[in-house]
């Protein structure tokens, strides 16, 4: 049985699909807010926080030739 959601975009129902099925554009109600949901991305609205500094070049030493 599928259950009801809300798009993250414009908050109408979505209903989940069936395993088996094709996703089309879960969790999104169309491809308009599946494209709103990539530009945001895209553009820097979203961003994942980091708990470390990303010094990673310090973690090696430079290649002498």
């Amino acid at each position: 049985m599928s259950k009801a959601l809300e798009c993250p975009i414009c908050k109408h129902e979505v209903l989940e699909p069936d395993p088996a099925s094709a996703r089309g554009f879960f969790p999104f109600c169309s491809d308009r807010c599946k494209l709103i949901d990539l530009g945001r991305w895209l553009g820097g609205k979203y961003q994942i926080a980091s708990d470390t500094d990303d010094e990673s070049d310090d973690e090696f030493e430079p290649v002498k030739r």
